[in-house]
């Protein structure tokens, strides 16, 4: 008991150190993301963000703190990566700088440093669709710095006419040529290219549950916080996308370290994107395919051999998987805006790097508050279910561990995810959001849940 009073008065005092922080720099007038000296309390810090820009530098930030606690729930047992019986709290923290400079017509480096600090539930594993896409699989008790991104990037114009400015904070403000040629080396995240949607992309500032961020059933690459090498290739005018890029994928399940044999191991990526207007209202679709090679054994092997194996094939042989996006979303009104994903994987093999789905069907609406003179406040709405093929569906019932869930039995019924979310605009650059999901059979088990995590975000950007 002593131990559970403990951990509670540490995540009070990392709450209310943080509350402070996100007043501090809203006072100090730290703007949002896109710099916009009329968003900033002080203008002349974001001026002198834009008088940077234009001498080609890039100066971005941010400080994200989430907060999950969820109340008991169902369990009559519980195995190696089941979630823990509740009440449990967890909080995560990430503080990060972007670089940025100009090197000639078109090119930039980027460069990302981030600090973390904190655990996911029940140390990230329990549910399929994590509740905290803020939470790496590999937490820590203290901060730790790492480089998150690191990368060149060319830009070539194909057209004389500038699309709108894009507002990703990786980004320079400077409007892009309609038509170009985006070619992008070195490290970074899939999702900074891969997958987008306007509505549910980003942890920090939408949907926090993993199944919104990106597709569930889709074995991105990564390691165990979310980066990889790579190189990218995108062409974009407007009307018509199309990217494609090559990445080293995980040398173990769910591993900080990358396959040090990439022409082996590795992880291609093709993606079709048709932009369009409905009533004059903005949309797009995406496919997205993938193949992965990885050292992920297959679950005939694992049935017939070790049921708790989690780690590469014993034998060092490379397995291949192949995946499916599709990708949509849609403008309804001025602030209100529609989204769905379909995903899926043949499912023949250990899913190595994102997390336990095979297949998987989300949707879900974003509002902003202009109907209640709120107009950047924003309310989201989502839902998820996801589900496993055969061969998992075997191995997790023989007493399987994955690398996120494993019960030590299973009940299977697909797991099922909603989500709701008010983010609040509390002072310049600072946002404050609650959040509410409600996680039916966790882990893909009827027997568990259904389980009601809670969560507070603060988050400030400039």
């Amino acid at each position: 008991m002593q131990r559970k009073n403990i951990h509670h008065v540490h995540a009070s005092l990392h709450l209310k150190t943080y509350a402070y922080l996100v007043f501090l720099l809203g006072v100090l007038g730290v703007g949002k993301a896109s710099a916009q000296s009329s968003d900033a309390i002080f203008p002349r810090l974001a001026e002198t963000q834009a008088q940077l820009e234009a001498e080609g530098w890039l100066l971005r930030g941010q400080s994200t703190f989430v907060q999950n606690f969820y109340p008991t729930f169902r369990a009559p047992y519980e195995g190696g990566n089941s979630l823990n019986q509740g009440p449990r709290g967890r909080n995560t923290f990430s503080a990060d700088v972007v670089l940025g400079r100009r090197l000639w017509t078109g090119a930039e480096v980027v460069f990302n440093p981030i600090v973390t600090r904190g655990h996911g539930l029940s140390g990230t594993r329990g549910f399929a669709a994590f509740p905290n896409g803020e939470a790496f699989r590999v937490g820590t008790d203290g901060p730790m710095a790492t480089v998150a991104r690191l990368f060149l990037r060319q830009t070539i114009g194909l057209s004389s006419d500038m699309a709108a400015p894009d507002d990703d904070p990786l980004r320079f403000r400077a409007p892009p040529p309609r038509e170009r040629i985006t070619l992008t080396v070195g490290k970074f995240s899939i999702f900074d290219i891969f997958d987008d949607n306007r509505y549910a992309h980003d942890p920090r500032t939408q949907f926090l549950n993993w199944a919104f961020v990106g597709a569930g059933a889709f074995d991105f690459a990564n390691d165990a916080k979310g980066y990889t090498l790579g190189a990218a290739a995108e062409w974009e005018n407007g009307h018509w996308g199309l990217r494609a890029g090559a990445f080293q994928v995980a040398r173990r399940v769910n591993s900080l370290s990358m396959d040090p044999q990439p022409l082996r191991g590795h992880q291609f990526l093709v993606q079709g994107d048709r932009f369009f207007e409905v009533n004059g209202r903005p949309g797009a679709v995406r496919l997205v395919a993938g193949l992965s090679r990885s050292r992920a054994q297959t679950y005939n092997a694992l049935l017939s051999g070790d049921i708790e194996a989690t780690d590469e094939s014993p034998t060092g042989r490379y397995t291949t998987k192949h995946m499916l996006i599709l990708n949509m979303e849609q403008e309804v009104t001025d602030d209100l805006g529609l989204f769905a994903r379909l995903s899926w994987n043949d499912g023949r093999t250990q899913q190595w790097m994102f997390t336990q789905m095979d297949w998987a069907i989300s949707a879900g609406a974003s509002l902003a508050g202009t109907r209640w003179a709120r107009p950047q406040d924003r309310v989201g709405l989502a839902a998820n279910i996801g589900g496993l093929a055969s061969g998992q569906r075997r191995f997790l019932a023989a007493g399987g561990l994955g690398f996120i869930i494993g019960d030590g039995r299973l009940n299977y019924r697909p797991e099922t995810t909603t989500e709701l979310y008010y983010d609040m605009r509390a002072a310049p650059g600072s946002n404050i959001t609650a959040n509410i999901q409600l996680i039916a059979n966790p882990g893909h088990n009827a027997d568990r849940g259904p389980v009601v995590v809670m969560g507070l975000r603060l988050r400030t950007a400039f």
